[in-house]
């Protein structure tokens, strides 16, 4: 069957190609359509739960990277508000563009 759709969103034509990609996917594997599979309804809610419990451990491995990603973004912008103006002063801003110096004494 084939059909022509015009769309308006680019997200949503990267989905729907992606369910028909992933319908060939299933076709190729068991050799017939979600309409022609006769399971047993507790094996299409077996293989929900397996979908969802792999879409949690997703999503908990996406969250983790993502507290990573912040984690080093808030230091390197810690580390872009210090100024080492040489090998004795070093400068960190403050909000309002201000800064502390801190000068390091030879002798000690």
């Amino acid at each position: 069957m084939k059909q022509e759709i015009e769309f308006r969103d680019p997200v949503v034509q990267s989905v729907v190609n992606k369910f028909v990609d992933r319908s060939d996917v299933g076709f190729a594997k068991y050799g017939k359509t979600l309409r022609n599979d006769q399971s047993d309804v507790f094996i299409w809610l077996n293989h929900l739960q397996e979908e969802l419990m792999d879409a949690t451990l997703y999503l908990q491995r996406l969250k983790e990277e993502i507290s990573t990603l912040r984690e080093e973004k808030a230091l390197l912008k810690e580390l872009n508000d210090i100024d080492v103006i040489d090998a004795f002063e070093v400068r960190v801003k403050k909000r309002g563009g201000h800064y502390y110096s801190f000068t390091i004494d030879e002798e000690n």
